[in-house]
């Protein structure tokens, strides 16, 4: 299986991209690549993962999936790292419904005992 976070034209397989992260047998080593996975997560619906990669002190309860969406491409516009804080800026394009829509989000994330974590996302 294709990874969600890439291109159709990228042959890049689920089980050497995301899924290692998914199943906890690896941690993502930088922030753009936990934006990966999150991506993906929300694509395949892995509500355990989200939680569990979202900060503590901004954790979410139940994360809100929406009926029909496909996911259809994640865009990293631009990555910034400094120290233990990060920002990564994406688009997410999905479908739902046949109507397509794009996320344009600047995200925040932390690095915390070695494991990086989602903050919060500002709409661009």
């Amino acid at each position: 299986m294709r990874c969600p976070c890439r291109k159709k034209s990228e042959s890049s397989d689920y089980s050497d991209c995301c899924g290692p992260y998914h199943t906890g047998a690896q941690i993502p080593p930088t922030a753009e690549a936990l934006m990966r996975s999150r991506y993906s997560a929300f694509a395949l619906q892995n509500e355990d993962y989200l939680i569990a990669s979202w900060h503590p002190s901004t954790r979410v309860e139940r994360v809100g999936f929406t009926p029909d969406q496909e996911w259809l491409l994640l865009r990293i516009i631009a990555t910034k790292s400094d120290g233990d804080q990060a920002t990564v800026e994406f688009t997410a394009s999905s479908r739902i419904n046949g109507r397509s829509q794009v996320q344009h989000e600047r995200s925040q994330f932390v690095r915390e005992n070695e494991r990086w974590y989602y903050l919060q996302g500002e709409p661009q």
